[in-house]
């Protein structure tokens, strides 16, 4: 009875979110600056972490700078859920006039050689609009993801990043699946989230503050043999964004440890300064 009504339960949501993402955009962006105006001026969602954050992140920026920052960075992540809930039921030829890909040969050319390749970036820009990505590869994609507590909501994300065929890996599961699996993919790794385990071999410093990474992205990528590239985010304008596809290595078990990590860090933190309202900042990475 309990698995009948998460069914029910699952299905309704879907079909609520879907009925909404037939809106259209200009309606979306309204709801998105209503949200913003919540979560900004009157809930404060998280504001003091995020300006602590960015304080921090930057700082030679001026109190001034940093409150632009902040009020850019609230303004674009509500329009980004804005964005998301269009891409639910946007055709595919609408998403490709949005998203620019740029140099995913570079990926041909490895998947061609036989290799795998771990594609990882940072949460910058509207990441979850990659899931568009396998309308533009020949290649089977894997992505690698936590399973959320709430099996309904969870089942609801699956659903909706894997419409263009992103098939959705456990992270517990992941090096099983990469080592056993027999022909060579494209595996993509949200890389920047604060680790459980601390690592001091994979500690760095990423704008001005010493960072623990994961080390199971470059690990895995050195035990694969597998080339590695970074995907860098960048809008455009409202709604429409390039994704550049940026070489690490070509053989990762022939780099030394802690190589690859170490040149994400830093491709992350030119895409940060870059647009540094497009970064999510509303996480805890750096508890003191």
């Amino acid at each position: 009875m309990k698995q009948i009504l998460q069914i029910i339960a699952y299905k309704s949501l879907y079909g609520v979110v879907y009925i909404i993402s037939l809106l259209p955009m200009t309606l979306l962006y309204a709801m998105a600056s209503v949200t913003f105006f919540l979560s900004y001026h009157v809930i404060g969602y998280r504001k003091a972490v995020v300006i602590q954050n960015i304080s921090r992140s930057f700082p030679d920026m001026k109190y001034g700078e940093i409150r632009c920052v902040v009020k850019k960075f609230y303004a674009c992540f509500t329009d980004y859920f804005a964005e998301i809930l269009k891409s639910i039921s946007a055709p595919a030829k609408v998403l490709d006039k949005k998203i620019t890909f740029e140099n995913l040969e570079l990926i041909d050319r490895h998947m061609n050689a036989g290799r795998n390749v771990i594609v990882c970036l940072g949460h910058c820009g509207n990441w979850e609009l990659l899931n568009f990505m396998p309308y533009k590869l020949l290649h089977d994609m894997y992505a690698v993801y936590k399973p959320l507590r709430s099996g309904i909501i969870n089942r609801l994300m699956i659903k909706l990043r894997s419409r263009f065929g992103i098939k959705l890996i456990p992270d517990k599961s992941v090096i099983r699946h990469i080592l056993t699996k027999k022909s060579s993919a494209v595996y993509l790794f949200l890389a920047d989230q604060c680790p459980r385990i601390k690592e001091e071999k994979y500690k760095f410093e990423l704008l001005n503050q010493e960072t623990y990474l994961f080390s199971g992205m470059e690990k895995l990528a050195r035990i694969s043999r597998s080339a590695v590239i970074y995907l860098h985010i960048a809008q455009l304008s409202k709604g429409n964004y390039k994704v550049t596809c940026i070489p690490i290595c070509s053989e990762a078990e022939s780099t030394n440890e802690g190589e690859i990590s170490q040149k994400y860090v830093d491709l992350l933190t030119e895409n940060i300064k870059e647009e540094p309202y497009g970064w999510l900042w509303t996480h805890k990475r750096w508890k003191r």
